[in-house]
């Protein structure tokens, strides 16, 4: 299972667009035009920097989300992290598709490593 973010374009100067694909046994799904803005309530480099900071666990689910994506974190025992990301091209149709894959890194260092290449690739504008 995996979960690639590529394809990094800025539509404006307060906001950074990207594209998801999430693949597992017999599923491939993407999204071309995922954005996430300024003003948006929370980074989605800082969400899963603050998990890794806290890499000695959390008792609720943690939750970041943008127009199409969402990213869920649940810490469980032996210091593992489940990143479940949500991915779904229409909130507002019902003949809309909708994926969701559980990723799973390692409270500390890979949490770290995640948020620094997300720091890299999504920089603030």
């Amino acid at each position: 299972m995996s979960v690639r973010l590529h394809s990094r374009h800025f539509p404006d100067q307060y906001g950074v667009g990207f594209s998801v694909e999430a693949r597992a046994d017999g599923l491939r799904a993407e999204l071309p035009a995922v954005e996430v803005w300024v003003w948006d309530d929370a980074w989605l480099p800082d969400f899963i920097g603050q998990l890794a900071a806290d890499y000695q666990g959390w008792t609720e689910d943690r939750r970041w989300q943008t127009n199409h994506l969402a990213v869920r974190a649940v810490f469980h025992s032996r210091g593992h992290v489940a990143l479940t990301w949500d991915l779904q091209p229409w909130a507002s149709r019902a003949d809309t598709w909708r994926a969701s894959i559980t990723t799973w890194l390692e409270a500390g260092e890979q949490m770290s490593r995640l948020a620094a290449d997300l720091r890299e690739f999504l920089p603030k504008p």
